[in-house]
């Protein structure tokens, strides 16, 4: 489903899981590299990331920051891990996203964006009310009280990019999206999520379990496994199945227009792929 229009405004999602790295003086990580088309969005957990690219931004991200770096017409970048990081070593942990740009957008200029922890609003994560046991408690209140019945807090959800609730993530995007970094610390108890009418709608479990849906339509997911919901409905009702259990959901407007993706570039026609390849080749890119 990576590279189709089943999945977007998304491409495709990388994650790194937790692994130990000893101290070393050596750089990890990629070295200089192309881009045109498509942003990419990392999401450091555990250790650090530097970032540098051909037009000047440089930064390094640590646990609970993003880097959004938006590609447009063209840019290099290198990723390492931070040189404070390789010389202490320790445990590793990342998601990169790639998110494609509309048509429109492609050849904008490049844009960075860090966005750092402080930065991201954190918003309580309520469970689903239970109406039927609202209403059987409170008989005698009105259909509004019973509605506005607190529900316990389960968790909590970092807004990055997007809207919950009335909280507005820090990221600027090209198209709507929504993503947000839940942790659900009850197991076993419903949560209902909304989403825009018409987002393709994709959950990621990072660590624990998740059991997504209701009835006879229930799915369980487990560690590193994925829910692609599509385009149809509005909600989602999700369970923990275990304690401290951490997901990220996608959610975002589709393009619905042609993908033609080769390597590092992401455009919408094979004609505008080999411009890329040119552009890269005779030295035009990333100025």
């Amino acid at each position: 489903l990576a590279f189709t229009n089943e999945i977007s405004p998304f491409l495709m999602l990388d994650y790194a899981a937790p692994q130990h790295f000893s101290a070393t003086r050596e750089r990890r990580g990629v070295g200089q590299h192309p881009h045109r088309g498509f942003e990419t969005v990392t999401l450091a957990f555990e250790g650090e990331v530097e970032h540098g690219d051909s037009v000047g931004n440089r930064g390094v991200i640590g646990p609970g920051d993003v880097q959004w770096m938006t590609a447009a017409r063209g840019i290099i970048h290198e990723e390492y891990h931070s040189t404070e990081f390789a010389k202490q070593g320790g445990t590793f942990e990342m998601i990169q996203l790639w998110v494609n740009l509309p048509a429109k957008d492609k050849m904008n200029a490049p844009r960075y964006q860090e966005i750092l922890k402080a930065d991201i609003p954190v918003v309580p994560l309520h469970a689903q009310a239970d109406e039927a046991a609202v209403a059987a408690a409170d008989g005698e209140k009105s259909e509004e009280a019973c509605a506005a019945a607190p529900a316990p807090v389960v968790g909590s959800l970092r807004v990055i990019a997007g809207n919950f609730q009335g909280s507005a993530g820090a990221a600027m995007t090209h198209t709507p999206i929504d993503l947000w970094d839940i942790r659900i610390e009850t197991p076993n108890v419903p949560v209902r999520l909304s989403f825009p009418e018409g987002h393709n709608t994709i959950i990621f479990v990072r660590k624990g379990g998740m059991v997504v849906g209701e009835g006879h339509g229930r799915e369980a997911i487990g560690p590193q496994g994925m829910a692609i919901l599509g385009t149809q409905g509005s909600s989602a009702v999700l369970s923990a199945s275990e304690e401290n259990t951490q997901i990220m959901v996608l959610s975002g407007q589709p393009l619905n227009e042609p993908i033609a993706a080769r390597g590092p570039f992401v455009m919408n026609t094979d004609k505008e792929i080999m411009e890329a390849n040119r552009d890269f080749r005779s030295g035009r890119m990333g100025r």
